[in-house]
C-alpha cells in the first residue's frame, strides 16, 4: 500500500546468562590482588575483608567465587537488618554486596561485624569505594570499618579489557570477530561497566535490526550514542 511505513521490529529482552564459576574468571593485574584473596581463604589477615572497585569489576564474581568455596549465604548491604544477622550467618561464611555510603542500616552491620567476630565467621563484603570515605554515624562502627582490610580492583589494561568485550559476547552468545572487539577496545571508555553496556547495546540492535554484529554496526551505533 502506498504509504505504508513498515514496521519496527522489536527486540526482545531476553535473560542471558552471564558465568560466575573459577573458570570464566579473567585474570589480569588490575584484579590479581583480589583473585589472591579469595584464594588464599581460609587463610586471611582478617575474617572480615572487603572487596572496592568500579561497577562491572568483578566484585561479584569473586565473591560468587568465594561463596561456593566456603559455603557462604549472600545478602545486599540495604537489605541486611539486626535481626536477620543470626540467620545470615549460620553456615559460618556471609557475602554482603554493594555496601554505600548511606544504603545501610548501621546498627545492623554493627551487629554483623560483632557476631562475626564471635562466632569466628568470615565475610566478605563488596564496594564501589573503601569505607574510609563513608559517612557514619556510630563512632564504634566507623572505626570497625576503617580497620576492615581492602582490596581493591583496578581499572582493567589493554589485555584485560579486550578479554572483558569477548567475554560479555560469549555470555551474550555473540559470534563476533577481532576487528569489533579491536573497534570497541580502542573508542570506549576503559572500564568494566562501558564495555558490558556496548555490547548490550550491539547485541540488542543486531537483534532488532535483524543483522550481524560487525565492525560497521558498531561503528554506527558508536557514532550515534
Amino acid at each position: 500500500m502506498a504509504g505504508s511505513v513498515q514496521p519496527r521490529q522489536l527486540a526482545l529482552a531476553l535473560p542471558h546468562a552471564e558465568s560466575l564459576s573459577r573458570d570464566d574468571f579473567l585474570e589480569g593485574p588490575a584484579n590479581a590482588a583480589a583473585l589472591s584473596l579469595i584464594d588464599s581463604w581460609p587463610d586471611w589477615p582478617n575474617r572480615i575483608m572487603l572487596l572496592a572497585g568500579p561497577e562491572g569489576s568483578g566484585k561479584s564474581h569473586l565473591a560468587a567465587i568465594w561463596a561456593e568455596q566456603a559455603g557462604a549465604r549472600s545478602t545486599t548491604a540495604h537489605a541486611l537488618t539486626a535481626a536477620a544477622v543470626p540467620g545470615a550467618l549460620a553456615t559460618g561464611a556471609l557475602v554482603v554486596e554493594d555496601l554505600s555510603p548511606s544504603g545501610f542500616d548501621e546498627r545492623a552491620l554493627f551487629h554483623l561485624m560483632n557476631l562475626a567476630r564471635e562466632d569466628q565467621a568470615f565475610v566478605l563484603i563488596t564496594a564501589r569505594i573503601p569505607p574510609a570515605a563513608f559517612h557514619v554515624e556510630l563512632r564504634d562502627l566507623r572505626s570497625r570499618l576503617r580497620a576492615v582490610p581492602v582490596v581493591t580492583l583496578l581499572p582493567p589494561d589493554d589485555q584485560l579489557f579486550r578479554a572483558l568485550i569477548v567475554k560479555f559476547c560469549a555470555d551474550r552468545q555473540l559470534s563476533v570477530d577481532e576487528t569489533v572487539v579491536t573497534y570497541l577496545a580502542t573508542r570506549i571508555e576503559r572500564s568494566f561497566a562501558a564495555a558490558r553496556q556496548a555490547v548490550e547495546l550491539l547485541d540488542t540492535e543486531a537483534l532488532r535490526l535483524g543483522r550481524p554484529v560487525t565492525r560497521a554496526l558498531a561503528a554506527e551505533l558508536l557514532r550515534d550514542a
